[in-house]
């Protein structure tokens, strides 16, 4: 690459083209990482019972952990925006030495943040899964599912960050390839410890999150070597270990900012699912695996927002900015079809994704309870791919402060409001009184959601398209 002339020589060519050589390959790396949720879920859904009638509150117990483990990976955006944003102007502006110091310096606070986090994580499980009303065996199911993974974060998150800063420097390729081993290594783990092996018994449903847990330790420590041996030009070194201000600084200035952001979305997201919980072990069976299959669409934004995010950050550390611009309207365009492409597939096949997870006749109320609101969320894929897309290419400019206020004001003012007037039948207003509510149940819930999709979606696309992010500085 010649310094400050704009993205690395491999990213050369048609902006379509650019954007699909960074988009495909973390595409697949988030496939590959629904994949194992699937087989976690479909591991879930069918290992011996001694009770049938427990299967329900395994299903919700796996719902409330998959949203506790999303708040993980909010928590490492802390790490992992930063990361992307400034390796990636760094390189286009063929600074390559010190994007090498950047990756160390994000390492670092990878490590140092992870063990904080897992600390915390392990002690205070219990209350937060109290707090999201879930109770009984279920609580007590979840609570032994994420203590491993809880204990191992450290792992996951700076696993996390060597992603990161190789998708800044314009290589999703590698992460591709190990997440894609973590993956294929998971899921013979999670099945050997879920069901045992030989005379061994296993560890019944614990055992899924040992698998996962250990699976991203053997990806962590793959990339470490990677990084080690200077993989894509970012080679880490041992004076890199040691605390630089100046760059923490510059990490942290858009990395803080973002996981404020994904941090209280993560929030939000448990009180959403608090109110789900309180509609039941079907309701929330139900939704987890909604969400489950919603993944194949907002995961494939979240590859097209990879893909943004790095070539705002470079071309804008090339001083290109109409270039920049340009490239997040592009992952738009590309993503976004991909997935009304998805949501069409929702239409059509809901039934069918449902009874994959759900094949005992006494799961039917899950099918049931399911089905229409896959179906719904589809009409929100417009809105969704904006808000996925322009968030991370605004982060990619730095421009990671606005957006906070607007994810506020959708979980503030549309979703948590309109779920508690459409999922019940009444609402208490302290006080003041009562108000009646429609009852529609999980249905309702999923109304206020796409509601408040549809609202943030067009607040992110017109603060990418008011231009003001360009002459911001990282």
């Amino acid at each position: 690459m010649s310094g400050g002339t704009g993205p690395p020589d491999r990213l050369a060519g048609p902006l379509w083209r650019q954007v699909l050589a960074l988009a495909l390959p973390a595409l697949a790396q988030q496939y590959l990482h629904l994949l194992v949720q699937l087989s976690d879920q479909f591991l879930a859904g069918r290992f011996p019972l001694p009770d049938p009638s427990a299967r329900e509150r395994y299903l919700s117990a796996l719902n409330t952990a998959g949203y506790l483990y999303w708040f993980v990976s909010s928590y490492s955006v802390l790490v992992s925006v930063g990361s992307t944003a400034l390796v990636a102007r760094l390189i286009g502006a063929g600074d390559r030495a010190m994007a090498q110091h950047a990756t160390g310096q994000s390492v670092l606070l990878a490590v140092v943040l992870g063990t904080v986090g897992a600390i915390a994580a392990v002690i205070g499980l219990p209350t937060l899964i109290a707090a999201l009303q879930l109770t009984g065996d279920a609580a007590d199911y979840c609570r032994r599912f994420l203590t491993p993974l809880a204990a191992l974060l450290v792992f996951q998150i700076t696993e996390s960050a060597c992603v990161a800063c190789l998708a800044g420097a314009g290589d999703t390729r590698t992460g591709l390839k190990v997440l894609g081993f973590v993956a294929i290594v998971n899921i013979p783990l999670a099945w050997g410890l879920c069901f045992g092996v030989g005379p061994w018994p296993g560890l019944g449903f614990v055992g899924i999150a040992w698998g996962t847990g250990l699976s991203h330790v053997v990806g962590c420590l793959w990339l470490l070597v990677l990084l080690a041996r200077g993989q894509s030009g970012l080679k880490l070194r041992r004076g890199h270990g040691w605390p630089n201000g100046p760059l923490i600084r510059r990490l942290l200035w858009v990395s803080v900012p973002a996981a404020a952001d994904s941090l209280s979305v993560a929030f939000f997201q448990l009180w959403f699912l608090s109110l789900v919980n309180q509609l039941g072990d079907t309701a929330a069976s139900a939704h987890g695996i909604a969400l489950r299959w919603e993944a194949l669409a907002y995961l494939a934004g979240g590859a097209f927002g990879t893909a943004a995010m790095t070539l705002v950050g470079q071309n804008l550390g090339a001083q290109n900015p109409v270039q920049a611009a340009r490239s997040g309207w592009t992952a738009y365009a590309i993503g976004g079809g991909v997935m009304c492409a998805m949501g069409l597939l929702f239409v059509f096949s809901a039934e069918g994704m449902f009874r994959l997870f759900c094949p005992e006749p006494e799961l039917q109320p899950v099918v049931e309870a399911g089905v229409p609101v896959l179906r719904l969320i589809a009409v929100a894929m417009p809105a969704l791919a904006a808000q996925i897309i322009f968030t991370a290419a605004l982060r990619g400019a730095g421009d990671a402060r606005l957006p906070v206020l607007i994810s506020w004001l959708g979980f503030l003012g549309v979703r948590i409001p309109l779920a508690y007037l459409l999922t019940g039948t009444r609402v208490s207003l302290g006080g003041l009184g009562e108000l009646p509510s429609t009852d529609l149940g999980l249905l309702g819930a999923w109304m206020a959601m796409s509601a408040d999709i549809w609202i943030r979606g067009v607040f992110f696309t017109l603060r990418f398209a008011s231009g003001r992010w360009k002459i911001i500085q990282v």
